[in-house]
């Protein structure tokens, strides 16, 4: 993959040399696309990858204002600074950059609340699909039949859309991207800051460590998931949805490639039985569909 963002070329480098990230590590390149579309940005993280590949003290890899804190933590800790900036009124971007735990699962109760409250906050969500940072644990973005250090012979429910359950809240802006696509996520990200209340971006972030494949495509395996309809490119705004100029072909499954080339590249997926892989297709399908009623 040959992506230039000349944008990003004029701005301090976000994540320095040093940090303690895997090789092909999905959320670093996230990570340093996003921040780097942001102006004057403070980054709340709560317990996941992003807070341990900092490298150790004294030495941060971060090069922007960083607040690390517990799982559930993250949105109460976001809001109190949007508003401190606001009150004193300083010009900054208060972020919420969390893995699935903080988004999926264990964080939900306190972003709901924030999203209720609209705060002014960009929630980024690097969906790897488990606990990495833990020891490959399943979690509520696990796909069905994902092998995990708790599924050990797949996971057998879907995973949950987080986007649509943010849908509900009717925030401003909801987007999905992947660092398959980086141009549209670098967009997205600066659409979503020129927007005021809490806005949210789920990217698709692959993790070759966790899914047992090769650091080297770390970014083909973001292109595929999209082409294959594993991942759906859309944004929300005001409840309506559009999906992506990058995506929307896949939404007619004869456009899709097949699951199984997503699928054979990753280690996770290798005891998959043809059962398992319709009742994932099915689930594909399904979100798809469910994506459509909001157009």
């Amino acid at each position: 993959m040959n992506v230039k963002i000349p944008e990003m070329m004029d701005r301090p480098e976000v994540l320095l040399r040093g940090n303690f990230a895997c090789a092909g590590c999905g959320l670093s390149i996230a990570y340093k696309t996003s921040i780097s579309a942001l102006n004057r940005p403070i980054v709340v993280i709560p317990a996941c990858c992003s807070s341990v590949i900092q490298s150790l003290h004294p030495n941060v890899a971060y090069n922007v204002p960083t607040l690390n804190i517990a799982f559930a933590a993250h949105a109460s800790a976001a809001s109190g600074i949007a508003r401190a900036k606001k009150m004193r009124g300083e010009d900054t971007t208060t972020v919420v950059w969390s893995g699935d735990g903080g988004t999926y699962d264990i964080g939900l109760s306190t972003w709901s609340g924030a999203a209720e409250r609209n705060e002014n906050i960009i929630h980024f969500c690097y969906d790897n699909n488990f606990y990495s940072n833990t020891g490959a644990q399943r979690s509520g973005a696990t796909p069905r039949g994902a092998v995990t250090t708790t599924t050990p012979r797949g996971k057998r429910e879907k995973r949950k859309s987080i986007a649509r359950i943010m849908a509900a809240h009717d925030i401003p802006y909801i987007a999905t991207a992947s660092i398959g696509y980086l141009r549209d996520l670098y967009t997205k990200v600066k659409k979503a800051s020129m927007i005021e209340g809490y806005r949210f971006i789920l990217i698709d972030a692959p993790c070759p460590t966790g899914w047992n494949s090769d650091p080297a495509i770390t970014p083909e395996l973001g292109e595929l998931s999209v082409k294959t309809g594993y991942f759906p490119l859309f944004e929300i705004e005001e409840g309506k949805l559009t999906f992506s100029k990058r995506g929307i072909r896949y939404k007619d499954p004869i456009n899709r490639l097949s699951i199984e080339k997503y699928l054979e590249k990753q280690g996770r997926f290798k005891s998959m039985t043809s059962e398992q892989t319709k009742l994932l297709t099915d689930d594909l399908q399904y979100e798809w569909d469910m994506l459509s009623k909001l157009e």
